[in-house]
């Protein structure tokens, strides 16, 4: 069995952060715990959990008992949009951490802009005053708009280190990215694999995938390792948790991510809400 390391991309605030990891969305506590000590066996070492997943205290079980150095270890959380407000958010990022049973995070997001709260820019405070406390490493934000990014910098001076958000080949959010490399912001696709959409289907990814004796799920993450994206596909399925990794193996030429590309849908291809309406809470 091959073994393979994630490349490391580095923030504007000079940390690095594993360019492939493994997110927990939609997974249970108890389910987490075990899936995540998995991921932790076939090599992940970079976890990305939230609030409202409800499961930080299953990740915080499975950092335990993994035995691994916590300095290997990279973990996000993200702070849920119910909590934002400057003094919120310092309360729900203790108890996150507590969740967790961690001193620190690497990397903490606000999970969402949630622009009808009007709370963003006092959160993204909060998020600057945790970093300089060195409870967590880096800050960025999660599903946020081109608008709402111009602002927060505006408002302190900090650039997010990075933007989580959708992103996937039929919504690969060019002009998004765009800005961010302009500004130093890692962009980092949620929902990568398309979730449950037509995307793995593609009779293009087929013939990459036969191409480079791959499946189609290991090409579009390669298509994303390729792009520059921060991925974090999650999987409860054993077999599935170690097929992701190993697109560590998977190296695509230009055409076949000019192919890749050329499933771009625009606006239509977006399966999650859209930042600048969302107000989840």
């Amino acid at each position: 069995m091959t073994t393979y390391e994630s490349p490391f991309l580095k923030f504007n605030d000079g940390s690095t952060i594993p360019q492939l990891g493994y997110g927990v969305w939609q997974v249970e506590d108890d389910v987490a715990e075990k899936v995540v000590g998995l991921a932790f066996e076939a090599g992940y070492r970079h976890i990305d959990t939230a609030m409202i997943y409800g499961n930080e205290k299953g990740v915080g079980r499975a950092i335990a008992a993994s035995g691994l150095p916590r300095e290997e270890l990279f973990i996000t959380t993200k702070l849920w949009n119910g909590d934002q407000g400057y003094q919120e958010t310092l309360a729900a990022f203790d108890e996150s951490l507590e969740r967790l049973g961690l001193e620190y995070v690497d990397l903490y997001l606000i999970h969402w802009m949630t622009p009808k709260a009007g709370k963003y820019v006092e959160t993204w405070k909060a998020l600057v005053e945790l970093q300089k406390s060195g409870r967590a490493k880096s800050i960025g934000v999660s599903n946020f708009t081109l608008e709402a990014l111009r602002e927060i910098e505006e408002a302190t001076g900090v650039v997010p280190a990075i933007h989580q958000v959708e992103t996937h080949p039929y919504f690969p959010q060019a002009e998004l990215r765009a800005y961010h490399q302009e500004k130093g912001i890692l962009h980092e696709s949620w929902s990568p694999l398309g979730n449950n959409s037509e995307l793995l289907a593609e009779p293009v990814l087929a013939e990459i995938a036969d191409k480079h004796g791959a499946s189609p799920a290991q090409v579009v993450i390669a298509w994303h390792l390729a792009t520059g994206n921060v991925v974090i596909p999650k999987s409860v399925t054993p077999e599935r948790i170690v097929q992701n990794w190993e697109s560590l193996g998977v190296t695509l030429d230009a055409d076949d991510v000019a192919a890749i590309d050329a499933l771009d849908k625009g606006a239509e291809g977006r399966i999650g809400g859209d930042p600048a309406e969302a107000d989840y809470r």
